[in-house]
């Protein structure tokens, strides 16, 4: 939809009163969280694009810490399932239980019933456990007997997974892993920040206590305004120029690349693409999208949608690296 300059403004002075709580939220989680400040950018990306996330990286670089922070800022409610190999679909969503003394069934919901869910190391539940949470995730309801149950919004489901570790893990199957919105690979401190984790947790005997900042109506209004962010045809078709590289290189100067992928992104990666790029502008106080926003969250979008063949393993191409070329190639508007 075509907008005038004076619409674009009155959005940006919108999105300038809602954003508030997001520096709220900055100012609280870095108490506890140094650094990492792209990973607590995606958490916010996904929160306010109502999509999943996962975060990928090597135990102790507080990835748990920070989605359970993230979640105590905000006035809803949180869970944490700790996943493991011996866990059934039941202790996830709940069950039926039926009750003697009354000579009936009554429902028992899960920890799925909850605004934030912390699925800690999800690469450890066994299949049964991931399309329990698969129809969660997409469908953001649950079937326990006959009955559905509608999960309450937000809904957010923030995944941790190890990605060293083989000994009881089950790979996650390419259509669950396609429902996170975003796939954030968690790197190392700089030297710097180490520094100052070493003092904040050596120095002070009680760690700093996290408020909540942010009530769930002012997510949810910031979610209506995500959506309502201005993207021009040019912008989208840069989008598209993207997806469509990942599954059609060689229409877009890049043939060498057509051996090395397997397969490319689906319409869901196009829908991912511009909603995180509408949540980015976001988070920039901007009411309208422009292509370094795209590029920005594009690694995290498509770095789980992209698959490899033998021959890129072979050569030591990863993900990573194809997505460089495309964006590269692919012509900025």
């Amino acid at each position: 939809m075509l907008q005038t300059a004076e619409d674009i403004r009155l959005l940006n002075e919108k999105i300038n009163h809602a954003s508030g709580f997001v520096s709220r939220i900055n100012d609280e989680l870095s108490k506890v969280i140094v650094g990492q400040q792209t990973m607590i950018e995606r958490l916010l990306i996904g929160m306010l694009s109502n999509g999943h996330v996962l975060l990928e990286g090597v135990p102790g670089l507080a990835k748990t810490l920070a989605i359970k922070s993230l979640a105590q800022t905000i006035h809803a409610q949180y869970s944490r399932i700790q996943f493991t190999p011996d866990l059934l679909p039941a202790d996830v969503i709940g069950t039926m239980i039926y009750n003697q003394s009354k000579n009936e069934f009554y429902v028992r919901k899960g920890p799925i019933f909850a605004n934030f869910i912390l699925a800690d190391e999800i690469n450890r539940a066994p299949a049964k456990v991931q399309s329990a949470l698969l129809e969660a995730m997409q469908e953001r309801q649950v079937t326990i007997g006959d009955t559905s149950y509608k999960l309450q919004e937000p809904f957010l489901v923030l995944a941790t997974q190890n990605p060293i570790e083989q000994e009881g893990t089950y790979p996650l199957p390419e259509a669950q892993v396609d429902r996170f919105m975003l796939k954030v690979v968690v790197g190392y401190p700089t030297k710097t920040d180490e520094q100052m984790i070493i003092r904040q947790n050596t120095q002070g005997l009680t760690a700093p206590t996290i408020n909540p900042v942010a009530s769930a109506a002012e997510v949810l209004t910031a979610k209506e305004l995500v959506r309502s962010i201005y993207v021009d045809e040019k912008i989208e078709n840069y989008i598209l120029d993207i997806v469509f590289a990942t599954r059609f290189p060689e229409k877009y100067n890049l043939a060498k690349l057509k051996p090395m992928i397997g397969f490319g992104g689906s319409p869901r990666a196009s829908i991912n693409l511009a909603l995180a790029s509408k949540a980015y502008a976001f988070l920039n106080k901007r009411g309208y999208v422009v292509p370094e926003d795209v590029r920005n969250v594009c690694k995290d979008i498509l770095r789980h949608r992209i698959g490899l063949t033998y021959e890129a393993e072979a050569e030591n191409v990863n993900v990573e690296n194809i997505i460089d070329e495309i964006l590269r190639t692919v012509k900025v508007p």
